[in-house]
């Protein structure tokens, strides 16, 4: 696969590059390179073989080669694409400008895509080449840069980090919640704690702590509850109400569901 001909240099982007790549049939390569490429399927319809898996190339199918990324397959035809290679020192710009954080400009690699967007961009990228690049550069540089911009917003690795509660807002929760395990806890009063609406409380809980609200609760009942049969110094009845378990019946039956034992037997133990 010829990657360099019938290249042209994007005017006014920088390490921006558009080319028309055409193959005769047979096994394809991509060689690693430092830039990155998407790759817009522009003929008739190919079939192919990656591996074991069979596939069709369409017009419009994108494919996004990441940085150093290599690849190869066989084509049953002739296949032809548009190309833009560009440089990620153009992502990161265009991050940077964007005011996104640092690391956003590292792109997952795709294949097969259907983003008529991104095809778009191609497409009259590619129609500027063959013209001259009649438009200018104004015109180029804004079809680069909204090629960036799509590419940031729907195919980089890093995902925007998700909220949840803050070191302090948890601390309060935990401690709430262990001291006062042996009462009636309910999610208004913890959001409360937590100065929180509680629908927006259940949601961050379970963001910051990976369980919801009342598994948390629960697991730590039992974990009291153990501790306190192993010390052998209450009844079970008593240990059961210490815990917050409603009565010694709901203690056993919570039990054997978390930790399939009986409170008997870490009392033996």
């Amino acid at each position: 696969m010829d990657e360099s001909a019938l290249l042209a240099v994007v005017p006014g982007r920088a390490g921006l590059q558009v080319d028309l790549v055409e193959t005769p049939g047979g096994t394809v390569e991509l060689k690693p390179l430092a830039d990155l490429r998407i790759r817009v399927h522009s003929g008739e319809p190919v079939q192919g073989l990656c591996g074991t898996q069979r596939f069709v190339y369409r017009r419009g199918d994108v494919d996004i080669v990441a940085a150093g990324q290599a690849d190869i397959w066989h084509e049953d035809g002739p296949g032809r694409s548009v190309v833009l290679r560009f440089a990620p020192a153009l992502l990161e710009r265009t991050a940077q400008e964007a005011g996104l954080p640092t690391g956003r400009a590292a792109l997952a690699p795709r294949h097969q895509l259907q983003d008529a967007h991104l095809a778009h961009i191609a497409w009259a990228l590619d129609a500027e080449r063959q013209a001259g690049f009649p438009n200018g550069r104004l015109y180029a540089e804004s079809l680069g840069t909204a090629l960036a911009v799509h590419l940031l917003g729907r195919y980089t690795l890093a995902k925007k980090a998700l909220p949840s509660l803050s070191a302090a807002q948890l601390r309060r929760v935990v401690d709430y919640i262990e001291n006062r395990l042996d009462e009636d806890l309910s999610l208004p009063v913890l959001a409360g704690v937590a100065h929180s609406s509680v629908s927006h409380f259940k949601t961050l809980f379970k963001r910051s702590l990976g369980v919801p609200v009342h598994a948390y609760v629960l697991q730590r009942r039992v974990e009291r509850a153990s501790a306190l049969l192993r010390q052998g110094r209450l009844p079970a009845s008593e240990v059961a109400l210490a815990a917050g378990f409603a009565h010694q019946s709901h203690m056993a039956r919570t039990m054997r569901r978390v930790l399939g034992v009986a409170p008997s037997a870490l009392r033996a133990a």
